[in-house]
């Protein structure tokens, strides 16, 4: 059914008439002039084809059909404002959903988490797996990804965009291996992430170009880092972006 337009403006400069009887003490209220308030008041009145106030020795009065509709518009009011509060709910929430590649939690999110949560003990987090995953289907707060950049969302970086050589023999090779061009050797071996090629690596399978940040803690050899095009960014859509808590997040784990 189609919606009725609704003077949404004008019924709230007479909610507030109504209140005070006076067209002043309403302005004074809307942080507008007597004038505009008349103005509103006068273009309701046009449209909904009724007077709503008359003038009285004793002041403002409300006619019998604003009288008949005042009940139920405030009701409508505060309807607005449960629906308003409803929408900002998440944003005073302190459940965080995360999607991140399950190596890069265990390697370097899952301690930073902890230490936000000293500091944030209200936290809760929901971590899924996977660099995919779609940011309504799964009702996302974050996403990390391994990546040339943040693309269509907001994003910040974390850490350095560097990868290493772990391992010796032939390449094993990942979805994310961002291996150089003139590089034309086919990998002995292909795995489903970073993780998996690193566990490859370390069992002697071959060797394989992975993020430095993931075996920045480990004690096997591992070459120099180098840079790449690709680096770890913590992205999402921009109206979460915005959110109080996510920034508060985005600060903690992006800080020196």
């Amino acid at each position: 059914m189609k919606r009725t337009h609704l003077p949404l403006n004008a019924l709230r400069v007479f909610d507030a008439a109504a209140r005070h009887l006076s067209f002043t003490r309403a302005a004074d209220e809307l942080a507008v002039t007597p004038a505009a308030v008349g103005q509103q008041i006068r273009a309701l009145e046009d449209v909904l084809g009724v007077v709503l106030f008359r003038r009285t020795s004793k002041g403002l009065e409300l006619t019998d059909e604003a009288q008949a509709g005042l009940g139920a518009l405030r009701t409508g009011f505060l309807h607005f404002e449960e629906a308003v509060q409803a929408m900002q709910a998440g944003q005073s929430s302190h459940v965080y959903t995360i999607a991140a590649p399950r190596e890069f939690v265990s390697a370097w999110l899952a301690p930073r988490l902890a230490a936000f949560r000293e500091d944030n003990p209200q936290a809760r987090f929901v971590i899924v797996d996977g660099e995919a995953t779609d940011f309504t289907e799964a009702n996302l707060d974050l996403a990390v990804r391994w990546t040339e950049g943040p693309g269509d969302f907001e994003g910040a970086p974390l850490g350095s965009p560097e990868r290493v050589v772990l391992g010796e023999g032939e390449w094993i090779g990942w979805p994310g291996d961002a291996a150089d061009e003139e590089d034309e050797a086919a990998p002995v071996i292909t795995v489903s992430d970073a993780g998996q090629a690193i566990a490859a690596a370390m069992a002697g399978m071959g060797r394989a170009r992975v993020p430095a940040l993931l075996v920045a803690g480990m004690d096997e050899a591992a070459g120099e880092a180098e840079p790449c095009r690709r680096g770890y960014w913590l992205v999402a859509p921009r109206p979460q972006w915005r959110q109080k808590k996510v920034q508060a997040l985005v600060a903690a784990l992006t800080q020196d």
